[in-house]
């Protein structure tokens, strides 16, 4: 009898399914390896996110950011266009970055070394910055390098900040001064409830209360109590 041909059996291989993205990145962004983004993240038109930096969860990158290699950024952090964030920024949860905002990181920035050779990664030192919860950073400000600023501050549109800034501080000009003290809604602290030698309470509009220590607040820019003579120039 002839013999009749074995039929091959075709064995379907299950393929794994790829869990979807919980988190959006824009096909013109450019993302290098090892970066971690929480769920919810939305990163936009060209921005670059540089190899070893962590984001946090639902936050915003806006169009064209830089955010250097190790970076960490925490949860619902807003970062405007073209904001620039180089090695090594800790921003902490809820903090809003203005556009055109840059952070530096070298304190004493020179293309080469006294011997005229190219300056290379091992020939400077770098300096972590720190932006605490809840800060705001005014659009075109710039963060000189190794520097705190405070939970809640406010830094004014334009400001150069060259010292820490303590919480809930009133920042703005070129050097960066503190002149009031703001709520976490963004409202100036007026109407003042009761202090000692160590803090002061303040009532905010929203009805938050607020309290600011005494060292703090000692450092305020008051302005001054004689009106400057005006000169006119004919």
């Amino acid at each position: 009898m002839p013999k009749t041909p074995k039929t091959k059996t075709l064995v379907k291989r299950k393929t794994a399914k790829r869990k979807p993205r919980d988190f959006f990145i824009h096909p013109t962004a450019m993302m290098e390896k090892n970066v971690q983004i929480g769920e919810g993240t939305k990163i936009w038109h060209f921005a670059q996110i540089r190899q070893g930096a962590k984001i946090g969860k639902n936050c915003v990158i806006s169009n064209s950011v830089f955010i250097d290699f190790d970076c960490e950024i925490g949860d619902k952090v807003k970062i405007q266009n073209h904001a620039i964030i180089y090695h090594q920024a800790m921003i902490e949860n809820g903090v809003f970055i203005g556009p055109n905002v840059c952070f530096t990181n070298d304190k004493i920035p020179r293309a080469t070394n006294p011997d005229g050779s190219l300056k290379s990664t091992e020939d400077w030192q770098v300096s972590t910055t720190t932006i605490k919860e809840g800060a705001s950073i005014g659009g075109h400000s710039v963060i000189l390098p190794g520097l705190t600023i405070g939970r809640f501050a406010l830094i004014g549109a334009g400001s150069v900040v060259t010292k820490d800034i303590p919480a809930h501080a009133l920042v703005y000009g070129n050097p960066g001064r503190i002149y009031d003290f703001v709520c976490k809604c963004g409202q100036r602290l007026r109407d003042e409830l009761s202090r000692d030698e160590e803090r002061i309470v303040f009532q905010c509009a929203c009805g938050l209360e607020n309290i600011i220590p005494k060292k703090d607040y000692d450092l305020k820019l008051y302005p001054p109590t004689e009106e400057k003579p005006k000169i006119w120039l004919r």
